[in-house]
């Protein structure tokens, strides 16, 4: 039997009874108990984190967000643990979906206000919703069809005379054609993934509006046949400018096929997980809202790779991997983001900074900035942590900011003393001038 359960990061998994709608911690099955501990222990072996098991009852997700399925049916649902008041389970899906949009450059829907806010569906619907929803505008604009080499025997005369074969005709089988024609069909590489993809989505969907459109989109794409080899085909892609409005569907039919996944669950098993690590997908948002709104004097790297913390017989030894590297000229500023929530008022425990954090934006201060300048420290804004943080000094040439990034604004809160912000100052009196000067016009 099938369950759905919503949970958000670091909530406890526990196959005992427990209240219903607590979002940190819910009942599985004890068969979706035991696969979790199956594939913790596959993450562990390649380097990650997925979970930690404490005592024989009871799991600790880690800071991986998405959804996840198991072979017993399960629907495991994982939310950024962000929002602590109102309806947090919408709020959180509402973050999700925003940062992995970015993350994944995928093309949001044009839709109204209303159908954002009354749209409730859990993130696997949503995917397998903005898949079909494109699938069905490419369908009505019409598939990409393209001439197939057939080699045949038959009865009559069509297209080119095989001869070599024509030759080899057995006595008696004379009156047969070897021949050689060409077929106009939809069966090319982005049609044989669509078809694959939407086989997928029409087998895990659980929503009535996706189950139906799906199955009309099978019907209409019948004659196209499923990839066989996804690699092979996604390489395989065009992007010429007549296969231009095949490109807004692409991202999500990689989604759909795991291709793209940070972290993709794999085996035998088939069903719809798709795992998000939350630091990556913070970060990459914080890119994109720097990169927007930077002058263009200003160069932005991430990741930075240029140095390292020693040398070892001539080779660089320990890389120092700063996620963003801004530089003006002869300035420099270093920015690393961090997804954990900090306290504002907890003085007494540092405000819940890591000590080892400190080290690190240190020994990049030191081999990026020789010393001298500005770092940062971008963390998600919160309830208990609102306002930049007073500066650390590291020395009286180098200085560390502890800054809250809004992830509902799209806003990072930065005091006056802040030197980088200048950069995105200076973007924004740019974007002013020009829109007077298009308003005058």
């Amino acid at each position: 039997m099938s369950a759905f359960v919503t949970v958000r990061e670091y909530a406890r998994l526990t196959t005992a009874a427990v209240a219903p709608g607590n979002l940190d911690c819910a009942q599985i099955s004890e068969s979706a108990f035991d696969w979790l501990c199956e594939l913790s222990a596959s993450f562990k072996r390649n380097g990650a984190t997925l979970l930690q098991v404490e005592g024989r009852r009871e799991l600790k997700w880690d800071s991986y967000v998405g959804v996840l399925e198991t072979p017993c049916g399960t629907r495991l649902e994982i939310l950024p643990k962000h929002h602590e008041e109102g309806d947090c389970r919408v709020k959180s899906r509402r973050l999700l979906r925003k940062l992995i949009q970015h993350a994944l450059q995928l093309k949001p829907r044009e839709v109204s206000v209303a159908s954002l806010e009354l749209f409730d569906a859990p993130l696997s619907e949503w995917v397998i919703g903005q898949f079909l929803a494109e699938l069905d505008l490419l369908v009505k604009r019409g598939l990409r069809f393209d001439y197939q080499r057939i080699d045949e025997e038959q009865r009559f005369l069509r297209g080119q005379l095989n001869v070599v074969a024509q030759m080899r005709q057995p006595p008696g089988r004379q009156h047969h054609f070897q021949i050689r024609h060409d077929v106009y069909l939809p069966d090319r590489a982005e049609n044989r993934l669509l078809k694959l993809a939407l086989e997928r989505v029409a087998k895990g969907t659980q929503d009535a509006a996706n189950w139906r459109l799906a199955n009309e989109l099978r019907a209409m794409l019948a004659d196209v046949p499923a990839s066989r080899q996804v690699s092979q085909d996604l390489r395989a892609w065009s992007r010429d400018r007549l296969m231009a409005h095949y490109q807004a569907i692409k991202p999500w039919c990689e989604l759909i096929l795991k291709q793209q996944m940070p972290i993709a669950v794999s085996g035998e098993w088939r069903g719809v997980s798709l795992l998000f690590p939350m630091e990556k997908l913070f970060e990459k948002y914080v890119q994109g809202w720097l990169s927007r709104r930077l002058a263009p004097s200003v160069c932005l790297t991430a990741p930075a790779s240029q140095h390292s913390l020693c040398l070892h017989d001539g080779r660089p030894v320990f890389g120092l991997e700063p996620d963003l590297l801004l530089s003006m000229g002869e300035r420099a500023w270093v920015l690393d983001t961090k997804w954990k929530r900090l306290d504002g008022s907890d003085r007494q425990g540092l405000f819940g900074l890591s000590q080892a954090d400190f080290y690190q934006l240190f020994a990049y201060g030191q081999k990026y900035l020789a010393g001298r300048g500005e770092l940062a420290l971008i963390y998600p804004q919160t309830a208990q942590f609102s306002q930049p943080l007073r500066p650390f000094d590291f020395s009286d040439q180098l200085r560390l900011w502890v800054l809250p990034f809004d992830l509902d604004e799209d806003e990072l809160l930065a005091g006056e003393g802040v030197e980088f912000m200048c950069c995105i100052r200076q973007y924004d009196q740019v974007l002013l001038s020009r829109e007077r000067a298009s308003a005058v016009n």
